[in-house]
């Protein structure tokens, strides 16, 4: 075989390798493109569900008769025990425009002996009484957020909330009972944040909240006080169908009307599931 003839065959075995390697890396490309969401991303609709477990700071006063109340702490006074709770949300995308609901319900239940003499709404519970302690907090959540920063590994939003806050507490003891009942909405503004860590994985960042002094007066009147809302969590997405979380929450609440007055700090971790169509 002469030189040239080596020549044509070096030529075409090149040619031959280039016309095979460009399809499939044009089709490497394609599957790739610079644009496509990280795994989670690719939803309408997102329902998650977990299991919380904060620990407690409440206390409650409440006036009744023109009694005033005494300030009952839940813990030092009553003996109520940190518990679990459910926390479902749910949420509705349209591109940049989300709509969202939440729904907390915090039930306290415990049977104890007052440690101190104490007065609630009008009526004297003495010390050494057994009592049977009930706190039910109904925390409703329904919000709007638009997400003006939205990238493949990074976006942010601004979220406006309305938060239904519907407290009821009563003291049961051989002679006496009596409850007292709080409801209000309470909006509120705030703002979150998510980054993805691995193509797969993500962290987010959510705080909301509001002086209630600076709330519209058609919805609190005569009211004080204040209500946060700080959630932090990690979601290992399996698929962009399902996934895993790992977070923090912490409810800061407080509020005074005209004859009662409650403070709620619950804090803690929580873990869930999280599915998507």
């Amino acid at each position: 075989m002469n030189k040239n003839s080596y020549i044509g065959l070096y030529v075409s075995a090149v040619a031959l390798v280039l016309a095979s390697a460009t399809p499939a890396a044009a089709q490497d490309f394609q599957r790739k493109p610079l644009d496509t969401p990280a795994t989670g991303e690719r939803y309408w609709i997102e329902g998650s569900a977990a299991f919380w477990n904060p620990g407690a700071e409440m206390s409650i006063s409440s006036e009744s008769l023109g009694i005033p109340g005494d300030v009952i702490d839940f813990k030092r006074d009553l003996g109520l025990a940190d518990q679990r709770f459910r926390q479902l949300k749910l949420e509705l995308r349209a591109k940049r425009h989300k709509f969202r609901f939440q729904y907390i319900p915090i039930v306290y239940e415990q049977e104890g002996t007052i440690e101190r003499t104490i007065v609630f709404n009008g009526q004297t519970f003495r010390a050494g009484l057994p009592v049977n302690t009930t706190l039910d907090w109904r925390a409703y959540r329904f919000g709007y957020e638009y997400d003006f920063i939205r990238r493949t590994k990074i976006w942010a939003g601004f979220i406006l909330d309305l938060k239904e806050t519907d407290v009821h507490a009563s003291l049961d003891a051989p002679s006496v009972h009596e409850s007292t009942h709080a409801a209000a909405p309470i909006p509120t503004i705030g703002g979150v944040v998510r980054g993805y860590v691995r193509p797969n994985i993500s962290i987010t960042g959510e705080l909301t909240g509001l002086t209630l002094g600076w709330a519209p007066e058609s919805l609190i009147r005569d009211n004080t006080g204040h209500y946060s809302d700080l959630d932090i969590y990690g979601t290992i997405n399996f698929t962009n169908y399902i996934g895993a979380q790992l977070g923090y929450r912490a409810f800061d609440v407080a509020y005074g009307l005209k004859h009662d007055s409650g403070s709620f700090v619950l804090k803690g971790m929580y873990f869930g599931i999280v599915a998507r169509y």
